[in-house]
């Protein structure tokens, strides 16, 4: 089954959790960064699709509190909040990945609206969901000519390309988002023209450790499945947990995940304090824990054997759901290009 859990995610904001580090004024419920990510971490031990959407939705509606005007905050934020209206982020295009600043959705102006021409792509929650923030060019090439506008579900001229078959988090659906002479009130702009990209970024590195939060769910759920495992599977008249080599992968994955926990938590500190070396901070602890992380669950995995491979078991899920980790919210690659450019710098 592959069912997008629309009001399981509306229970989980009667928590507080769909609007978590957004401002209490509009029904955000105020919380710090590193309280999001101990959250993201404890809800994705249950689910990791559903709980990755539920972060970049939390993205989405900080985007709007941190850069939406007093009316913007007023209209949009305590439906986000309670999600009854859900939110995905449209950064990515198919020829505008990794370089994100050479994205081509136009936005042209035409009076008080502009007009969206141009698509999106691997859209978490497209079709479903019911404001889409978009980065569109409104002006020059590069970074200075892009800018963010929300553009809401049943606007004409938007539409949505065929629900996307994935390796893993089946629990969201994943679709293009197409504009074709979509018209959306000026209005809908969050900042200035010109701003989009940057608010783009700082969404991004927000989004870079719920992400990484994510994958840190997944690694316990995953080492505490192969503790429960090796303690009781017996192979040559013993338990697997009395084996050195069981020992010592448990040991290693342990000590990986203690890591990665403390680096999340440090990059969440910096982003909460506004830590000049913040972007560096965030692409550290997304890069090291989502790499740790997969290579946790991948040998949680190889302690069940054949088992492990059984969608019984649970662990296969976990592998598949974070393998995505690596990729978006910017690459491993792109997180260490980050990382280089913020060492070299004099």
């Amino acid at each position: 089954m592959e069912v997008f859990p629309v009001e399981t995610m509306r229970r989980a904001a009667a928590l507080g959790f769909g609007a978590i580090y957004a401002r209490e004024e509009h029904g955000g419920t105020g919380l710090s960064r590193l309280d999001a990510s101990l959250v993201f971490e404890a809800l994705s031990q249950g689910c990791v699709t559903t709980t990755a959407y539920i972060s970049i939705h939390n993205m989405c509606a900080w985007m709007v509190d941190e850069f939406g005007s007093t009316e913007q905050r007023a209209a949009w934020l305590p439906s986000l909040a309670s999600m009854e209206r859900l939110a995905s982020y449209c950064l990515t295009e198919p020829g505008a990945g990794s370089d994100a600043a050479s994205l081509t959705t136009a936005a042209r102006r035409d009076g008080d609206h502009y007009v969206l021409n141009g698509s999106k792509a691997f859209i978490s929650g497209g079709g479903e969901t019911d404001l889409y923030v978009v980065m569109c060019r409104t002006g020059q090439p590069g970074p200075r000519g892009i800018s963010c506008i929300l553009v809401e579900k049943g606007t004409p001229g938007l539409g949505f390309g065929k629900k996307e078959k994935k390796m893993g988090w089946n629990a969201q659906p994943t679709r293009a988002v197409i504009f074709e002479d979509c018209r959306v009130p000026v209005a809908n702009r969050l900042g200035a023209e010109g701003e989009g990209f940057g608010i783009a970024m700082k969404g991004l590195n927000g989004g870079r450790i719920n992400i990484a939060s994510c994958s840190l769910g997944a690694a316990q759920a995953s080492l505490d499945l192969a503790r429960d495992h090796v303690l009781v599977r017996k192979q040559f008249g013993k338990p697997l947990a009395d084996f050195q080599h069981s020992q010592f992968v448990l040991a290693r994955a342990a000590t990986d995940l203690v890591a990665s926990r403390m680096m999340v938590r440090n990059a969440a500190l910096a982003l909460q304090s506004q830590h000049p070396d913040t972007v560096a901070l965030c692409s550290m602890a997304k890069l090291f824990a989502t790499d740790k992380c997969f290579e946790i669950v991948n040998s949680a995995l190889q302690l069940f054997g054949g088992y492990g491979y059984l969608k019984d078991y649970g662990v296969e899920q976990y592998l598949r759901d974070i393998r995505v980790h690596q990729i978006l919210e910017g690459t491993n690659q792109v997180m260490q290009l980050l990382v280089a450019r913020h060492v070299l710098k004099e």
